[in-house]
């Protein structure tokens, strides 16, 4: 009996032996990978504290799962920006229980759009430092044609409102922009902004594409 008990005892010691080599020679990824199962293990679930630490891996991986929480695993993205848009603008009247069907015009908010995209893509911008300002020659034909004469001269009174002094010509394939200012500070930001970012100038997009879809203003 004392035999086999010796015998035992120094099996169990051979293979503690043999378990502390193999894991010696474990590759260097698989020892870290089991360190950091254990940091993980001990550490609070959101990171110092059980804060969640900004920027981190783990706050990454949680925006993510929030996310899909949020959205049911389901994609947000509508595919194509006008359509978000519009799809936008539905749902908005959707949500108001006073909404007029009768008088809502989604087809002018899509005409709309497509001036929008005519111009801010396709539209050329030959632009003119002036001393007090710029002036902008915007040409184009066709469709872009179209969306140049309609947007452009709409958009001076916003300009207005922001305390420039602004004006629009005729050209035969297109329309001349006039932005001037009696501040050396907005003459410097009207020359930097160029036409696209004097177009983008004031937050009235949104509310004038719900009224235009309502029926109650179209330009």
């Amino acid at each position: 009996m004392a035999l086999w008990s010796l015998k035992a005892g120094l099996a169990g010691v051979a293979i503690v032996a043999a378990t502390a080599y193999a894991v010696a020679q474990m590759p260097d990824h698989s020892r870290m990978h089991g360190r950091m199962g254990a940091e993980q293990q001990t550490m609070p679930p959101h990171g110092m504290g059980g804060q969640m630490m900004p920027g981190s891996m783990m706050d990454g991986r949680h925006g993510m799962m929030m996310g899909r929480e949020e959205t049911g695993g389901q994609p947000v993205m509508p595919g194509q920006e006008a359509f978000g848009a519009i799809q936008e603008i539905v749902r908005t009247l959707e949500a108001d229980p006073n909404t007029d069907w009768s008088k809502v015009n989604i087809s002018a908010l899509r005409e709309h759009l497509i001036d929008m995209d005519e111009v801010t893509m396709r539209a050329s911008a030959t632009a003119r430092a002036l001393d007090n300002g710029v002036e902008i020659d915007v040409t184009g034909e066709g469709r872009t044609l179209d969306g140049i004469k309609r947007l452009v001269p709409a958009h001076v009174h916003e300009l207005s409102q922001l305390g420039w002094n602004a004006k629009t010509e005729d050209l035969p394939n297109g329309v001349r922009l006039t932005v001037t200012s009696t501040d050396a500070a907005q003459v410097i930001k009207l020359k930097a902004l160029g036409f696209m970012g004097i177009m983008v100038q004031g937050a009235h997009h949104q509310q004038h594409h719900l009224m235009m879809a309502k029926g109650e203003f179209v330009h």
